[in-house]
């Protein structure tokens, strides 16, 4: 996989993986923003609003008939979190013109990605205040919805506590009581604000495209002032925190999810043990959690861990009966006893390795996933390629994953149970 990376105006840089091997083409822009409260549900309801329209396909309809007369060119506007990053993207995939035969729709396909981004459909300079207000109740349903879906809502309650004081326990679609006062004119003079000082990272994964370069950003934008540099997040090096929430909600299966620190850096050369460490402790149906504490021992419905990548946290995430929560939390504390005292095998190990090199090597199989891979590198600055990335997980011995397990602290223990449940039984 072939990246190149070049600077095309003051913090706006173009990421090309040019290849022949997809009937697509993929591109994304991304804005990088700090996650700051005072403005994550702007960005988070100016991706709702973008994606309405533009100057000259000036509504939803309209858009729609475009993209489908571009032989069914997929357009996405989202919004997503990267550590304590906030990033309003505008992407874009369709069918390569060696395909269709069509040579001129290219360019209108390009068209209508800029003009998402930099023409979108105002009236009077303004943002539409029906199509603003409209937007907000989609958002607010969408902030609400995350009640209803309580694995979801143990997850973030649990971030939200174990990070409280940091800014990646903001969350990033916004809150219900700051969409209430943007207004059109408000989000507007936002919008105007965060094209001007927005660090951009375009990603193009298809054939070469001179137009890739020439015809996505408009020329008042390249010559911006201030931009904004998000800095690298903070890992702390000790953690002396130890939380316990226990919450009640109208549920019968219980919700475990526990927060563990590690000091390990993503940029360490320990952090791929880290990595193995946690596929073996939680990863997948192979992991120790799922044959010990599920199929063993049925005391979960599901379970896992994950590895965030940018904090270094590990969150494990359990659906369990209520009753048996001591029980659980027991057999998990051996089950990472176990990871730091090297009580796993060489075979744990080499299934490990094969299950993360097969997620890796699937990345070349999708122009998405290629381009997320891309975005994922420039952020954090890591120069090495896939097959290095590979091979630096295959060098790693079971004395690094103990090395690297020793440093795992226990942070946060947050369980979601029943509110017909007596308080104590679950402490």
């Amino acid at each position: 996989m072939n990246i190149s990376r070049i600077n095309i105006g003051n913090g706006i840089y173009l990421n090309k993986v040019i290849t022949d091997k997809f009937k697509s083409n993929f591109i994304s822009i991304n804005l990088i923003r700090p996650l700051d409260r005072s403005e994550v549900t702007k960005n988070s309801l100016l991706s709702y609003v973008l994606g309405r329209g533009t100057s000259s396909l000036p509504s939803k309809a309209v858009l729609e008939r475009k993209l489908e007369e571009l032989y069914g060119a997929h357009l996405s506007v989202n919004i997503n979190k990267r550590g304590e990053r906030q990033i309003l993207r505008v992407s874009m995939e369709w069918a390569d013109s060696r395909f269709t035969k069509d040579d001129t729709y290219e360019k209108s396909v390009l068209e209508v990605f800029r003009d998402i981004m930099f023409y979108p459909d105002l009236k009077d300079g303004l943002f539409g205040e029906s199509i603003v207000e409209g937007e907000k109740k989609n958002l607010i349903n969408r902030i609400e919805a995350k009640v209803n879906d309580k694995r979801t809502l143990a997850l973030n309650r649990c971030i939200e506590e174990m990070c409280k004081g940091e800014t990646f326990s903001i969350y990033q679609l916004g809150y219900v009581e700051d969409v209430k006062s943007i207004t059109n004119t408000s989000l507007t003079d936002h919008y105007r604000g965060i094209l001007q000082n927005s660090h951009m990272e375009i990603v193009y994964v298809g054939v070469e495209n001179p137009s890739i370069r020439e015809d996505l950003i408009p020329q008042e934008y390249l010559n911006r002032k201030d931009v904004l540099i998000v800095p690298r997040e903070i890992i702390p090096k000790d953690n002396f925190t130890k939380n316990h929430i226990v919450e009640r909600e109208d549920i019968t299966q219980g919700k475990l999810v526990v927060g563990y620190r590690s000091n390990i850096p993503y940029e360490d050369g320990l952090y791929s043990a880290l990595l193995l460490g946690n596929e073996i402790l939680g990863g997948g149906p192979n992991s120790k959690l799922f044959k010990d504490v599920r199929e063993k021992n049925s005391l979960a419905y599901y379970v896992g861990t994950n590895l965030i990548k940018h904090k270094s946290i590990i969150l494990l995430d359990a659906g369990i009966d209520i009753n048996n929560y001591q029980k659980t939390m027991g057999l998990i504390n051996e089950m990472f006893e176990d990871m730091k005292n090297g009580n796993f095998s060489d075979d744990d190990i080499e299934i490990a390795k094969k299950a993360i090199k097969t997620s890796s090597q699937s990345i070349i199989d999708s122009p998405h996933l290629m381009g997320e891979f891309t975005l994922g590198k420039v952020i954090s600055k890591d120069n090495r390629s896939l097959e290095e990335m590979i091979e630096d997980i295959e060098k790693v011995s079971k004395e690094d994953i103990i090395k690297a397990m020793n440093t795992v602290t226990l942070d946060t223990i947050y369980f979601m149970t029943s509110k017909e449940v007596e308080q104590g039984e679950t402490n």
